[in-house]
This record gives C-alpha cells, structure tokens and sequence, in this order.
C-alpha cells in the first residue's frame, strides 16, 4: 500500500437562519453539526453559536459515535439562527486498500467477522430495497467480481443514469420513486447506493458531512457558496491480523470518485434520518416559515481556530 501525504485543513462555516411570520415561544432542537474525530481525520476546534441564546443545551454521542448537539430556547423569538463553526485535518486517503480485489459475495458481514456492521446490511423500515433496484445493482455485482471494481462501476452508473435536480425530491421521498424518476440531489444518490448494496447483502452506510470546492480557474471564491454533502461508504471486512475489524471505503455517486481528502465527515448512519444537519420542534401560531442555508468550506494554512 502507498500512501499519499497530502494533509488538508479547511475552516468550515454552516449557518442555517429560520424565519418565522409569527412569535415563536419555544424551540427545540438537535443538531449532527460537529465533524468527527477519527482516523484520516481530526477536529481541531468547534463551536455552535445560537441566537437567541438557548436557555439549556447539552453535547452526547449517538448510537455511531456522531457527536450530536441539543438545545432548548425559551427566548420569544421569530428569527433561529444557528452557526458550526469548525477546523478540522483530513489526511489523503491509503491507495491500494488490501482486500479490495476480493470477491464482493465474501464481504457480506457475518456474526464472525461483523456483529457490528451487520445492522448496515439490513434494509430500513419501511422497506426500501426493490426488486427493480435489486436488479439494478446485479449488473454491477456480477458473480465473483472484486468488490471495489463493482463499486466503482456502482458508483459511475448511479452518476450516469440519475440527473441532479434540485427540489426533484424532499429527505422523505422514497428510494422507489427516486429510481423511477431518474433524478434527485446527493442524498438521494448516496441513498440510492447504499440500498443497491444492501439489496445484495452488503453492509453500506450514509454518511453526512462537506466536499471542499475550487472555484472556476480566475475566479475568486464566494463565500457561502459550498453546501452540505452526502456520499455513501462500503465495509470490507479485515483481511489480516492489523485489521481484524475491517474498514470503510467512502464514495460518492454525485460525482462519480471515491472519497479524498476534500470530504470531510460530519456523521453517519444507515440513513439521512440518522444524520439530519438540523431538526426540532416549535411552539407557534406563525403560519409561515423560511429557512436559508450558507455552507463556507475554505482551505487554511497554519494555527487557525474556529469562530
């Protein structure tokens, strides 16, 4: 294995502001805002800035390990706004994984070695795996192919036959009918993927977090440009004494590659549902709502701290 020893570290700003045409008395919220600390990948710093200040707030981790942020404003209030701010390393990834040339019906998780991705395999309920999504995902998983080349090809066929079309869906849109329409935004391909996979056995999991972005040769970049992203990974199981675990291997069907050291995750689950950046509860009699996203992923050298 090669390893290439680019190391990345970026200033991400994600700002989402709701507004409301009425008084809201009480919001609930919970937040996967923080990009983890794991492997090829270290949180230097973050914070999340509330207005109105909440009242109560407090940091836990999910079932996966996300770190996930709660908070609770008694503030009367008809603007929420609320701020990630953070630093975080991302290494470039190792080339040439070992087992990648493994027949991909032997990376099907069993008690022996996956107890704890099995649960990656196994569809979502209500149900989401299809016999025409199964089908599919058989052209690219033919008999005794290796594994990361039928991802790949996965991968390159999702991006081919499926056209990005923003407000062609909603994060409830069903799998079937995202297949049918042929269209969809990253969370749906990335969804899209991961149901191929499963339907087949395989343990695949959603994952939620930014792609860092060069703007157009001589053109300067915009901030608040970016946007949150989503790709999809696939387990291999461990192929050796050093890996007794297995790993995962990022990809990401929007744009047809596999995951670098311009991804940067913020959190995973077996579904967006897992992971959504943002979600609550209010107390109201406002009729109408508004909510604005800003996503500012930019490239830094040196000791700089999030804000």
């Amino acid at each position: 294995m090669t390893v290439d020893g680019a190391v990345r570290r970026y200033r991400v700003e994600h700002r989402t502001t709701y507004a409301y045409s009425g008084e809201v008395t009480s919001s609930y919220g919970r937040s996967y805002l923080t990009p983890r600390d794991v492997p090829g990948q270290r949180l230097l710093a973050h914070d999340i800035h509330i207005d109105p200040v909440p009242s109560d707030r407090s940091v836990g981790a999910d079932v996966y390990g996300n770190i996930t942020s709660f908070f609770h404003i008694t503030t009367a209030h008809r603007v929420l706004a609320v701020t990630g701010a953070s630093l975080v390393e991302v290494d470039a990834p190792v080339r040439g994984q070992a087992g990648a040339a493994r027949p991909w019906e032997t990376a099907r998780p069993t008690g022996a070695n996956g107890p704890l991705v099995a649960e990656f395999a196994l569809d979502l309920h209500p149900p989401e795996i299809t016999p025409q999504i199964a089908a599919y995902a058989a052209e690219s998983l033919t008999p005794g192919r290796p594994l990361l080349d039928a991802v790949a090809e996965l991968n390159t066929r999702v991006y081919t036959d499926f056209t990005y079309m923003s407000g062609a869906t909603t994060v409830s849109t069903k799998m079937a009918d995202v297949f049918a329409a042929r269209a969809g935004v990253c969370q749906d391909f990335a969804r899209l993927a991961v149901t191929c996979l499963r339907s087949h056995g395989l343990a695949a999991r959603y994952v939620s977090g930014y792609l860092a972005t060069d703007p157009p040769p001589g053109k300067e970049r915009m901030v608040g440009a970016d946007a949150t992203h989503a790709w999809a990974a696939v387990w291999l199981p461990g192929s050796g004494e050093h890996d007794r675990a297995g790993h995962w291997i990022d990809f990401d069907p929007t744009n047809d590659q596999f995951g670098d050291e311009r991804y940067i995750t913020v959190a995973w689950g077996r579904d967006y549902a897992d992971v959504p950046p943002l979600r609550g509860i209010i107390y109201t009699d406002a009729k109408d709502s508004a909510i604005t996203v800003s996503v500012d992923v930019s490239e830094v050298d040196g000791d700089h701290r999030a804000h």
